[in-house]
C-alpha cells in the first residue's frame, strides 16, 4: 500500500554520518512528499550518496536517524529495500550474464516480476536484452540500471545520477519513465549534480553543501533566482539608461535598435519599461541556474570544513 498523497515519504532528522574526521553529512533535515519528485543537488563530495547509503542502511549514521515511507531506515531495513527502487552511482553488473538472465535473477529475488514489464522497459531504453553485460557500454549498463530499479514498480524510487552515460533521446525516457512512476504514486529521490536537468525534472530540489543542507525549494523559485540574458529589439532607437538602474538588471548594452541586458530574479520592471515603446521582438535566454547552484557554493566558502 502506497503512502498517504501529501504524507512525507522520506524523513530525515539530525542526519550526521563521519568517517574519522571528516564529516560527510552534517545534520540533515529533510522532508520528501509522499508522489513528488525530488532534486538532490550537490557537487562530487558534497554527501549525496552518503545520504542514499544511509536511506538504504548500506551504511549507518553516525547520529539522527531517517524514515521511509514510514519505517526507519535500519530497524525496518528489509521492507524499505522491498518497496525502493534503487539505481546506484557505481553500478556493478554480473559481467558473465545476459541483460535478461541478470534482470530475471533479480526479479526472482525481488518475489517475481512479469517477464513483460521487463520487455516493456527494455524496448523503451532501446536495451537488446540478449547482450551480455561484460560486453557492454557505460551507457547501456546504464539502461540496465534502470530498469531494475523500475521494474517492480516500487513506492519509491531513489536514483543516483539516473542519466549519466546516457544520450539526450535516452535521458528524456528517462524523464517519462521517471513521470509515470510519479504518476502511478511513487515518490522519486534523484540524485545529481546538474541543475539545469533537476530544474525540467523535479518538483522540488534540495542544495547539499559539504554535507549540509543549504537550501530546499520548489524548482521555480529556483529559477526565479537565475539570471535572464534578455534582447529586445525595438522599432525606435532607445538608450541604454532607460533600463539602467532596473531592480536586478545589469550589463545594459545597445547595438543598433536592439537592446541586451542581464536580469536577476523578477522580470516585471524589465517588462514594463520595455511596453513604453514598440517593441519588434523579444528573445529570452534559459536561466542559467548552473549559476544559482554556484552561487550557493559561493556563499559558503568561508565556513568549509
Amino acid at each position: 500500500m502506497r503512502a498517504m498523497s501529501g504524507a512525507a515519504a522520506i524523513v530525515c532528522e539530525k542526519l550526521t554520518k563521519d568517517y574519522g574526521s571528516k564529516r560527510a553529512l552534517d545534520h540533515v533535515d529533510l522532508e520528501l512528499r509522499s508522489g513528488e519528485i525530488f532534486g538532490y543537488l550537490g557537487s562530487n563530495g558534497a554527501g549525496k550518496t552518503t545520504t542514499i547509503r544511509c536511506l538504504l542502511d548500506l551504511i549507518q549514521p553516525t547520529s539522527g536517524r531517517a524514515t521511509v515511507l514510514g519505517l526507519d531506515s535500519h530497524d525496518d531495513s528489509i521492507e524499505v529495500r522491498r518497496r525502493t527502487g534503487y539505481l546506484p552511482g557505481d553500478l556493478r553488473l554480473y559481467e558473465n550474464l545476459t541483460a535478461r538472465q541478470l534482470l530475471t535473477y533479480l526479479g526472482r529475488l525481488r518475489g517475481g516480476v512479469p517477464a513483460a514489464r521487463v520487455e516493456e522497459l527494455a524496448q523503451r531504453m532501446e536495451l537488446d536484452l540478449g547482450q551480455r553485460c561484460g560486453a557492454m557500454s557505460h551507457g547501456q549498463r546504464q539502461k540496465v540500471g534502470v530498469i531494475q530499479a523500475l521494474m517492480h514498480d516500487p513506492d519509491v524510487l531513489i536514483l543516483d545520477e539516473p542519466t549519466a552515460t546516457l544520450d539526450p533521446l535516452m535521458q528524456r525516457t528517462v524523464h517519462d519513465l521517471i513521470r509515470e512512476a510519479r504518476d502511478r504514486g511513487a515518490t522519486i529521490f534523484v540524485s545529481s549534480h546538474d541543475l539545469p536537468e533537476v530544474s525540467r525534472l523535479c518538483d522540488r530540489a534540495g542544495i547539499l553543501r559539504h554535507g549540509r543542507l543549504v537550501a530546499v525549494q520548489d524548482v521555480n523559485e529556483l529559477a526565479e533566482q537565475g539570471q535572464h540574458t534578455i534582447a529586445i529589439e525595438f522599432r525606435e532607437p532607445v538608450a541604454a539608461s532607460a533600463f539602467e538602474g532596473l531592480s536586478g538588471v545589469s550589463q545594459v548594452t545597445v547595438a543598433d535598435r536592439t537592446l541586451t541586458l542581464t536580469v536577476s530574479g523578477d522580470l516585471d520592471s524589465v517588462v514594463k519599461t520595455a511596453a513604453r515603446y514598440q517593441v519588434h521582438s523579444l528573445h529570452s535566454a534559459e536561466v542559467d541556474l548552473d549559476e544559482v547552484f554556484h552561487d550557493y557554493y559561493r556563499a559558503g566558502t568561508d565556513d568549509a570544513p
